[in-house]
């Protein structure tokens, strides 16, 4: 009886064991399950705080899931002009611990490469990435560096040659850019170096993000008898495009501009890479780079699709015919 008595006190106790082996799991199990699950934080700095800035990129990040408070946490800053302020605008970001980092701007680009190196970068780029130094090549960008090159710049000699066939009588023209910025200063010398091939002459109309007088460079085009001028796409010009749209108008100078948004607010035309596509390949990169890709391994995109767009309500409005083959070559007429 003993001997059974002292089996069954063994048993027991080993049963007892294991019974507190199963609850520590049961209970490790059901803490690891609540546990919340790590909510992926994208940083954004954008040229202006506007919602119209902002949403395509939410827009695109929501088709693929991507929903702000839900499963994505949206970390925006914005440059507003002050090119000064970029590199502390990147390090704050970068202090929130993000994920991912979207730049649009050459600036912030570079600032970025110099801040982090470990950080992913997804850029949308109107410069040529590789001969601006930022990735080494399109095919295998290298580091940390991904994403999209728009081909804004590359398309300023056929941007004039647009222009051209629109106003057959133009033979000078206004170029307002921002002389702050190296991006904006080098798309001047290439505006220089297009026109010079089609005989056309070119006014500098220089802003400076701290000293704008955007009525001043209008007059001047005006006295200077431009009949068009083009806006250099900036994050000053592009806070401000209603308003440089206005100038023009009153002007009577037809705005020859680098993205439809311009002709949208009040600009003559424009002709550019489809301005939906790069949102879409940005998301699809973010996406991509949250699943564990690597930024180098990403070859960069350039757009496959081009698009002339036309406002007839502003041609009227300046006293402009747009000829008939241009329009119908437009991809879409604002009436």
């Amino acid at each position: 009886m003993r001997v059974i008595s002292s089996q069954w006190s063994v048993a027991s106790k080993r049963c007892s064991r294991v019974g507190i082996c199963v609850l520590l799991f049961a209970l490790c199990s059901s803490a690891q399950a609540q546990q919340p699950t790590k909510i992926p934080r994208i940083g954004f700095l954008l040229t202006t705080d506007s919602r119209a800035t902002a949403a395509p990129y939410r827009q695109a990040l929501a088709e693929y899931g991507y929903v702000e408070g839900k499963n994505v946490q949206f970390e925006y800053r914005y440059i507003e002009g002050q090119q000064e302020k970029i590199p502390a605008l990147i390090a704050e970001l970068l202090d929130l611990k993000i994920d991912v980092l979207f730049l649009t701007t050459l600036t912030s680009i570079r600032a970025a490469k110099r801040a982090t190196t470990n950080i992913p970068i997804v850029i949308s780029t109107t410069n040529d990435p590789v001969a601006t130094g930022i990735v080494d090549s399109l095919a295998r960008p290298g580091g940390n560096i991904t994403g999209i090159a728009r081909l804004t710049r590359e398309l300023n000699g056929k941007r004039l040659e647009v222009l051209k066939e629109a106003l057959p009588k133009v033979s000078r023209l206004g170029v307002l850019w921002d002389s702050n910025g190296p991006g904006p200063t080098m798309a001047f010398k290439e505006y220089e170096t297009a026109a010079h091939l089609l005989k056309l002459k070119i006014e500098s109309l220089e802003i400076r993000s701290l000293n704008l007088d955007f009525e001043r460079a209008f007059n001047i085009a005006a006295k200077r008898n431009a009949q068009a001028v083009i806006p250099i796409r900036s994050s000053v010009t592009i806070r401000e495009m209603r308003l440089i749209a206005e100038l023009a108008k009153k002007n009577r100078l037809a705005l020859m501009c680098e993205g439809h948004d311009f002709v949208e607010a009040g600009g003559l035309i424009s002709y550019s890479a489809d301005e939906a596509e790069p949102y879409r390949r940005a998301a699809a990169y973010i996406d991509r780079i949250l699943k564990g890709a690597k930024p180098a391994d990403l070859p960069i995109e350039q757009p496959t699709k081009f698009e002339l767009v036309i406002n007839l309500k502003t041609a009227k409005q300046i006293g402009l015919t747009v000829p008939p083959n241009v329009l119908a070559r437009a991809d879409r007429v604002i009436r």
